[in-house]
């Protein structure tokens, strides 16, 4: 989104215009002219003008920016004498006049009361049930550690006592393939052990039930099987938690759904990538399980949503970027999108069907199974055992008691192996990632429907996974050099204009042979190219193709066919028209999509130094800034390496004194210094003090300083999701955290930037970003989460925003920049308003009596 600072004086009211909408007492009503009186007050007030127009365009003539409009809005909110005002209000009708005709002249009287339900508060834990589930927590972790110790110890011993390369890998293939098949069994039997069947219902978070819902949404999401997402033997996976899929169904979506009895899918229906449909939802305080439901040949977009006790009917669509909010159905046969979903004419299934029945889907999943168990698994198994007997100077530095754990020794052996398996990495990662993908693309020629579960779905699959290994964007990302690293695994960029931050660091296709970036575009982060079509039974692969001179804010999915060309804004979590004409020249916020100004005045401020020699001077200094951020990134995750790999050495020194011990010591001490160590790190880069709000260009050293800790790694904070110590690991990295926060997997990107108070729930996905970049201009400040607040799975709060206390976000939404959430406020939608229709009751709250167990034991 686009925002601009103002400075300008507007001219005197325009007297014809005030007196005919009744200021002067015509007969167009008193309302009227109050609000238009009322709006200019408050407007004026804030673009530091003595007289308001209510002809003046807020962006045009006023040079207002979306901040400023924001704030007009929660002014206006918070008086009940006046109509309340969205940011979607503004941008649709953007003069004083023409806001006031839609919202008092012309609007329709209300189908329901417009006095909003206010949400109730959030259920606070007890300080002594939040320690207790968290030591619970820590004690499942170290058995969990110690039995997989106990396993590979005994396992490796017996696979040692072989003789000979054939009984090595006769011995790797069934140790190795009776331990994976034990991985993916024990989920699925501890779910039906601790859980039995999944019923809609809720629970407090932190409480026993919660425990026991922990251990199994853990070990399902830990399950060897998710790397099977697309294969059909991943259906048999969620078929074997209970489940109800029928035939023929293909799911890409790596989420993976957790209260699996809950799920049900329909014959034909296909799921694409990042869609998160997992039956549950944390929600002022407590867990709430409830059905999904897809009916026969259902097609789910991309980056989409469904929340519990939602469902779609036969042969129905989800655009992508769209999400269905608890309670809401699609019938039969028709095709909705946006967020909140709504009915459409656009037919997101764009390939035509292919062959593809129950024979090619059995046989390709029993080719997966065979080249998993005679290929992989012993030649990991046996290939590690026979490195260490077979090469001397490995089994020197592997064996146990080579050296001693205060011997130099030690530490030149973590050395070397360290330097060696992560620059080896490095250098042989990038000859084969520019390498193999480009050769097996062309097998797979653009625009040609084939069948899915075969040679090309096999190799399509293969160059996804290879080039969007996210190792190379993330060390490239937001700097010169992620162009020429696009370049050369395959994007065509056209007559690239290096701006130094052309793309994020996150940047995601289908294929990178089919992605055409136009001259002068800058991508933020999070930009996902879909180049690829599917259906239930068939995919094809086109080339997708972004404008020149566009800006593309943070998390938007660019689809082929996009109606989108030159000099365009499309906002943070926009849904890109798929129908219409070509837009051009306009800003695009929302979904579904409307216009917006492409630029305002703030945004150019900084233009001066975007171009000739100046732009020379400042992007040959922060290209070498940026140079240098990488090498100390390299550094930062090499001495990771260094540190894992001589705790591993230190660990089979011990070995012969501790046993199978050590392995579990080794798998939990790794896991506290992994995240210590980055924390630690990028309070170090900030000096353990507090980031400021800031208005500067991206050429300004102070962006530099800040993207390099956009690059300080944060995947380990996932691997806390749901216990307490997410909330002590925000509190390390500077975010002023209440007490008893429930974190299911939220990200934040300017920790010390954020406050969040006691008792607050955030879903998985959902993201408090207190920055924006458009343009050449980057802009950050402080975002506050209020006590009890919730924020749904995947919703996005931009910077400059008060969410009050009790509040609650929908799912998929997007609370944008200045807005304020008045306490016990239900917003949702994209971009996000306040809710006035009466909340809907799922069925977690009806089924059973407040209290009772949620779970039934079968």
């Amino acid at each position: 989104m686009v925002e601009k600072s103002v400075e300008v004086l507007t001219p005197d009211p325009d007297k014809s215009a005030l007196s005919e909408h009744g200021l002067n007492g015509s007969p167009t009503g008193n309302g009227a002219a109050r609000t238009e009186k009322a709006f200019t007050e408050v407007l004026a007030g804030l673009v530091d003008a003595e007289q308001v127009s209510v002809d003046s365009h807020f962006f045009d003539d006023l040079g207002a920016n979306s901040l400023a409009m924001a704030h007009f809005c929660a002014r206006i909110r918070k008086r009940d004498d006046l109509p309340s005002v969205s940011m979607k209000d503004i941008y649709q009708h953007p003069t004083i006049r023409g806001l006031v005709t839609a919202l008092v002249v012309e609007a329709p009287e209300p189908a329901e009361s417009s006095v909003a339900v206010p949400a109730e508060a959030s259920t606070p834990a007890r300080t002594g049930q939040y320690i207790l589930c968290g030591m619970l927590q820590t004690l499942f972790f170290l058995a969990y550690c110690f039995a997989v110790g106990i396993v590979t110890a005994r396992g490796y011993e017996w696979v040692s006592e072989g003789s000979g390369l054939v009984d090595v890998y006769v011995r790797s293939l069934i140790f190795g393939g009776a331990g994976l098949i034990g991985l993916c069994v024990f989920p699925v039997v501890a779910k039906w052990i601790l859980i039995g069947r999944w019923r809609p219902r809720e629970f407090p978070i932190w409480s026993l039930t919660y425990f026991r819902f922990w251990i199994v949404k853990v070990l399902v999401n830990a399950n060897p099987m998710r790397f099977f997402v697309g294969n059909p033997l991943y259906v048999l996976y969620l078929r074997a938690l209970g489940a109800h899929i029928g035939k023929g169904v293909t799911i890409l979506s790596r989420i993976i759904p957790v209260c699996t009895d809950l799920l049900t899918i329909g014959a034909g229906t296909v799921i694409r990538k990042e869609s998160y449909f997992t039956c549950y939802r944390a929600h002022a305080g407590r867990i709430q399980t409830g059905r999904v439901t897809f009916g026969k040949e259902a097609c789910v977009g991309e980056k989409t949503v469904l929340d519990i006790d939602t469902s779609m009917g036969d042969r129905t669509q989800l655009g992508h970027t769209s999400a269905l909010q608890s309670g809401e159905a699609v019938p039969d046969g028709e095709h909705w999108h946006g967020s909140p979903a709504e009915r459409t004419d656009v037919d997101y299934v764009r390939v035509a069907p292919a062959r593809c029945g129950t024979p090619r889907r059995f046989g390709f999943g029993l080719a997966t199974v065979l080249q998993l168990f005679l290929l992989y698994v012993p030649l990991t198994v046996g290939g590690a055992y026979m490195l260490v007997t077979e090469v001397p100077a490995v089994g020197e530095l592997l064996g146990p008691g080579a050296t001693g754990v205060r011997t130099l020794g030690l530490y030149l052996d973590a050395l070397i192996l360290s330097s060696a398996l992560f620059f080896g990495f490095v250098i042989l990662g990038m000859v084969l990632l520019f390498t193999v993908p480009r050769l097996l693309s062309l097998a797979i020629k653009p625009d040609k429907v084939y069948p899915l579960y075969g040679l090309h779905y096999s190799l399509h699959r293969l160059i996804a996974r290879m080039t969007n290994i996210k190792f190379f964007a993330w060390l490239f990302g937001d700097s010169s050099a992620i162009v020429h690293y696009l370049r050369r695994l395959g994007y065509d960029l056209s007559e690239v204009e290096q701006t130094g931050s052309n793309f994020g660091t996150r940047v995601q296709h289908e294929t990178p042979y089919l992605s055409t970036v136009g001259s002068g575009t800058m991508v933020a982060d999070g930009l996902s190219v879909i180049n690829a079509d599917f259906s239930g039974t068939s995919f094809r692969v086109s080339r997708a193709s972004i404008g020149a001179h566009n800006f593309l804010g943070n998390n938007v999915a660019y689809p082929t066919g996009g109606r989108t060309g030159e000099n365009c804004l499309l906002a943070t979590k926009v849904m890109v028209p798929l129908d219409g004409e070509v837009r051009e020249g306009v800003g695009l916020l929302g979904s579904p999509a409307f216009e917006i100004p492409r630029t305002v005045l703030r945004d150019t401020r900084f233009d001066h130094l975007r171009t000739g020699d100046q732009l020379r001077r400042s992007l040959s200094a922060k290209n070498r800034y940026n140079l240098r951020t990488m090498v100390f990134c390299l550094f930062v995750r090499w001495l990771h390496v260094f540190a894992l790999t001589l705790f591993g050495l230190a660990t089979l020194d011990m070995y012969g004194v501790f046993g199978q011990l050590m392995i579990a010591v080794y798998l939990a001490a790794t896991l506290a210094f992994s995240a210590v160590y980055f924390t630690m790190m990028e309070r170090w880069i900030t000096k353990f003090r507090s980031l400021q709000p800031q208005l500067c260009s991206i050429y300004d050293p102070y962006f530099w300083w800040h993207e390099r800790l956009w690059k300080v790694p944060e995947e380990y904070l996932n691997l806390f999701n749901g216990t307490p110590y997410k909330s002590l690991l925000w509190r390390m990295l500077g975010v002023r955290v209440g007490k008893r926060l429930f974190d299911d997997g939220a990200s934040i990107t300017e920790r010390t930037l954020t406050t969040i108070g006691d008792d607050c729930t955030l879903n998985a996905a959902s993201k408090i970003q207190c920055h924006s970049q458009e343009d050449g201009t980057f802009k950050s400040d402080l975002s506050t989460i209020g006590a009890g607040a919730t924020l749904g799975v995947n919703a996005h709060i931009h910077y400059g925003v008060t969410v009050g206390d009790h509040a609650q976000l929908a799912a998929d939404s997007f609370l944008m920049k200045g807005e304020e959430m008045p306490d016990h406020a239900r917003w949702g939608g994209n971009p996000a308003t306040e809710s006035r229709k009466v909340p809907y009751q799922p069925a977690a709250l009806t089924s059973r009596p407040e209290g009772r167990v949620a779970l039934r034991r079968r």
